[in-house]
């Protein structure tokens, strides 16, 4: 289950919306062709031919919906129209476009307007609220459209030059240039299965799912949210990665209506400076395996409790966002070499990722009639599950979906999103062990990272 933190000071906007909690950034792939300009007239060259090449594929979005609510005083119901303004990019000539997922999510109608002007409607094709992208689908188009290159090499350096290119507070097209100021952000709380770009290129709300563009015109990120105290640019912006883009556009080129997520089915944390000392490191590196699900592809490969997992595909990853994140990039039954040290000697081991075991349907759940836990409907856990909610894979247990007003599970004050772990001190892993807890039971439940113990009366 996702959770946020309450910032006074400092707050995380995606379109509009969200809070910041502590970020890291983990090396990226580095090479040395990079100059510094030697002389005055290399520092009075120009953006330009960058904009050039790049502007033409960088669409506006205006987008609208419907949203139900109730009269404050009433409580009558209604209806109240809400729309977004965004940015997107044409990554296929026939009028494929990527933008944020958060810019058309609720909306049900789209308008997208190209860089010369023309308007076409377009259709949702896929969107995947995990990553935050959505692929759209140009109506009408009868001529190839200018595109960007997705580059997904991830040859970039912190350092170096960059271009944001979207629609800011819907003014119209606007271009700004920063460097890269950090790779691989993860713990942003923008996803829990996302590693950023970080730019101070400014991007305000209306740059959502507009380009971030390298030094040769292609596309090497999607602008998505800021760090800000005031929800405009403070010179800290985060972008998704073009190897994550190209991921989601792919599976929709392809014809999938949603992003099949594999796992490798290892939990771990992040080492700390004593841990590395205790481990004999040199340095603060990788992720400690402590978990391995049974029989699961990492398992199979032959990984272990106490390995130290150094590097996906050769990419160094120094936490389990980092680690969801390179494993993400790949479909399932795809192979990835995993990198770890065990017992002071690195090795590389092969795993065979695959689709999250369980059932994800949340339609599926049941509401109980009697005891204590009256009129909460409720699910018992998979990985499958528990990772289309946010949550823990490896966490089990029985899952509240929702609880219905004035009811007594309601009135004891159970919430939806809580997960039942144990009733009187014994594990709860099926929905016919909470169908009569009667009153004085002891419940334990997971509520949003946080186990609480306590007694119904």
């Amino acid at each position: 289950m996702k959770t946020g933190s309450i910032a006074i000071a400092l707050a995380l906007t995606l379109a509009a919306c969200g809070q910041p909690n502590s970020s890291k950034a983990q090396e990226g792939v580095f090479s040395d062709n990079r100059v510094v300009p030697g002389d005055a007239m290399a520092m009075k060259s120009s953006f330009a031919p960058v904009v050039r090449a790049a502007a033409p594929a960088v669409v506006n979005i205006a987008a609208r919906g419907v949203q139900q609510v109730r009269d404050p005083f009433w409580g009558i119901p209604g209806q109240r129209e809400t729309g977004s303004v965004g940015s997107g990019v044409i990554v296929r000539d026939n009028g494929v476009v990527v933008t944020n997922y958060h810019v058309i999510n609720g909306m049900s109608s789209i308008r997208v307007i190209l860089n010369d002007r023309r308007e076409f409607d377009a259709r949702v094709v896929l969107g995947d609220e995990r990553s935050d992208l959505a692929v759209l689908q140009l109506q009408g188009v009868n001529e190839r459209l200018p595109t960007l290159n997705i580059d997904d090499r991830e040859e970039q350096q912190v350092g170096d030059l960059v271009l944001a290119i979207g629609n800011p507070f819907g003014v119209g097209q606007t271009v700004t240039n920063g460097i890269i100021s950090a790779l691989n952000r993860t713990e942003t709380n923008i996803s829990d299965s996302g590693s950023f770009i970080q730019t101070d290129a400014a991007i305000n709300p209306g740059n959502s799912g507009g380009a971030l563009v390298d030094m040769d015109g292609d596309l090497i990120g999607i602008n998505s949210a800021i760090f800000s105290r005031s929800g405009t640019s403070s010179g800290v912006g985060f972008a998704i990665p073009a190897a994550q883009v190209k991921r989601v556009v792919d599976t929709a080129v392809g014809g999938a209506t949603a992003v099949v997520r594999p796992w490798l089915g290892v939990k771990g944390e992040t080492v700390s400076a004593d841990i590395a000392r205790s481990l004999g490191l040199e340095r603060p590196q990788g992720v400690l395996v402590t978990n391995v699900w049974t029989n699961g592809p990492g398992a199979r490969a032959g990984i272990q409790e106490g390995d130290l997992i150094t590097s996906v595909d050769g990419a160094e990853v120094n936490d389990q966002g980092g680690l969801n994140f390179r494993v993400g990039l790949h479909a399932p039954n795809e192979t990835v070499e995993v990198g770890i040290l065990r017992d002071g000697r690195r090795q590389t081991l092969n795993a065979r990722i695959s689709p999250l075991p369980g059932d994800p349907d949340t339609d599926k759940a049941t509401l109980i009639q009697q005891g204590g836990l009256s009129g909460a409907q409720v699910l018992a856990l998979n990985p499958a599950l528990a990772d289309s909610l946010g949550g823990d894979p490896f966490l089990t247990g029985v899952i509240i979906g929702g609880v219905q007003r004035g009811s007594y599970a309601n009135r004891v004050g159970f919430q939806g999103g809580d997960v039942i772990t144990a009733v009187n001190g014994r594990a709860v892993s099926s929905v016919a062990q909470l169908s009569n807890v009667g009153r004085g039971a002891e419940v334990t439940i997971n509520r949003r990272g946080r186990v609480m113990t306590g007694t119904i009366r």
